[in-house]
């Protein structure tokens, strides 16, 4: 930020805890002089861009148009009593909303020093008083409270993200040292969301899975993935799905047509010729399944339910009661 955007910010968050020490104004951080008042208001803002102000806000908005106003996370601020310990480090997303968290959960679930940001050299380079560190990050507050969530292992199902917000701060997890492959394991909660979400935007989420091989979210997935037409796959989404699970969904539709083929076309196997059913009877049958067995696999797709081969019973019955008439 520059120094008039300094100036405008006069303080973090007001006193929302009496055992977190008040924190200084941001102008003051940033060495740039303060005028002796300054009037200072927090809206705890939840980092979710789905949410509209309510119509109070809406309200008093002319009357704080004077004051600043300093968005902090309703999840990670100083009062939320995560840990025992109180937040040492402060992150700002790129609209402007503060996350209060802990460089020791931070640093314990990161294996790259949070991209380098929290390394010993970059702390004491950084560190401004009692403050502790301040780190603007690029991304938006939407996407920095998933991966914050991650990095605490908490859901953030109450926020409502979108499956693109949700792929956003999956691709950036990786940028801080975090791997998708551990917090997107079947009993974690972002596993859980995205699988939840899966249905909006199917093949989206299944190259989120394959980018970074999440094998055991990407079969689940897939299942939404039956009534998908194969060419209408951009080029965007067969690079970023890449070769292996490209192949397996095409192999996925493929060999449910094949597993229903080898289902189907087999005729009954005979059995001992009878007076009501002797072999020339048998053979009319035979010829009726395979003509009513080829029409069903001809028309049948891999996201074809039950339901839908039932509604061909009538024409079916019609085929065999008619080929078993042919002499």
């Amino acid at each position: 930020m520059d120094s008039s955007e300094w100036d405008s910010v006069m303080q973090y968050i007001s006193e929302s805890s009496p055992d977190f020490p008040s924190p200084r104004p941001v102008a003051e951080l940033a060495g740039i002089p303060l005028p002796s008042q300054h009037p200072a208001l927090q809206m705890l803002t939840p980092p979710c861009s789905e949410n509209s102000p309510s119509s109070d806000q809406q309200d008093e908005a002319p009357q704080q148009s004077s004051n600043a106003i300093v968005s902090v996370s309703t999840t990670f601020h100083p009062g939320a009593n995560l840990l025992q310990i109180t937040p040492d480090l402060i992150l700002l997303s790129s609209d402007g909303v503060f996350f209060y968290v802990h460089t020791t959960q931070v640093l314990s679930m990161s294996n790259n020093h949070f991209n380098g940001m929290l390394s010993p050299t970059a702390v004491k380079a950084k560190t401004r008083d009692d403050l502790g560190l301040v780190l603007p990050l690029p991304e938006a507050a939407t996407v920095l409270n998933i991966v914050l969530h991650a990095v605490y292992e908490l859901s953030c199902a109450h926020y409502h993200p979108g499956i693109d917000t949700l792929i956003v701060a999956v691709d950036a997890m990786p940028t801080y040292g975090l791997r998708p492959s551990v917090h997107i394991a079947p009993s974690t909660p972002l596993y859980s969301l995205i699988l939840s979400q899966a249905p909006v935007q199917p093949i989206n989420a299944y190259a989120l899975a394959a980018a970074h091989d999440l094998y055991d979210l990407a079969v689940p997935v897939s299942s939404h993935l039956l009534s998908f037409v194969l060419h209408t796959l951009t080029d965007e989404a067969a690079t970023r799905i890449g070769p292996v699970y490209l192949k397996r969904l095409f192999f996925l539709h493929l060999g449910r047509l094949e597993a229903l083929k080898r289902l189907l076309l087999p005729p009954p196997h005979p059995h001992s010729p009878t007076a009501d059913c002797d072999f020339t009877e048998q053979k009319k049958l035979t010829r009726a399944w395979a003509l009513a067995s080829a029409y069903l696999a001809w028309d049948a797709r891999p996201g074809t339910r039950i339901s839908g081969f039932q509604n061909h019973r009538s024409i079916l019955n019609m085929v065999i009661h008619q080929s078993t008439r042919v002499s």
